[in-house]
């Protein structure tokens, strides 16, 4: 399953293979409406459809899904935060519901964070929140267990930083197979994660 929240704007198409065996690419937004998609927890204007693109306007925090579920899978995603500190993420491997008290299911997160999250979610002596959280991180969340690539305490952590700012197009290139993740930002494979204990 794959569920998408935050605020940004994003298109992407998993493999589905062909009665031959192999791969093909399948197209999960039709560029008109959200056919195909399950709203988990959000309310019935926090994901929309504006110019051939789904927009989020992350009110409430929450999720949506396809309405089928993927294992093994390449998603290409092209997202971009409209505001400055955008804050964001893909889920894979996700439960079709979220849990109780928490805006997100179990499953993993791939965030998406504009430049600015850092210097805008200052911590708590006001120093900026850098390595904080930043874009491309792969993280478990509700209890799902990863080895990451580039430890960061539980997250594994970009290799590189290669995202835009705000206004810019971004494209994530997501290879998961058999409990393994591999992020490829704007074309560079960045970072990783493997023995995801839900998939």
């Amino acid at each position: 399953m794959i569920l998408l929240g935050g605020s940004v704007l994003l298109s992407g198409s998993p493999v589905e293979p062909t009665q031959e065996g192999l791969p093909q690419w399948r197209d999960l937004f039709n560029g008109k409406d959200l056919t195909g998609w399950v709203s988990v927890n959000v309310d019935k204007d926090t994901f929309t459809v504006r110019d051939g693109m789904i927009v989020c306007n992350g009110k409430p925090i929450g999720v949506m899904r396809t309405d089928k579920m993927f294992e093994n899978f390449i998603l290409h995603v092209e997202w971009r935060h409209m505001e400055a500190g955008g804050n964001s993420g893909c889920f894979a491997w996700s439960d079709a519901v979220n849990k109780p008290g928490s805006p997100f299911p179990k499953g993993l997160e791939i965030q998406m964070l504009e430049l600015d999250w850092p210097n805008i979610n200052k911590r708590k002596d006001g120093t900026p929140n850098d390595p904080g959280y930043v874009s491309g991180e792969l993280f478990g969340v509700g209890g799902n267990k990863i080895v990451p690539d580039n430890p960061r305490g539980e997250r594994s952590k970009s290799f590189e930083m290669r995202c835009k700012g705000k206004g810019e197009w971004n494209t994530y290139d997501v290879v998961a197979v058999d409990g393994v993740v591999k992020l490829s930002i704007n074309g560079k494979f960045v970072n990783g994660i493997s023995k995801a204990t839900q998939r």
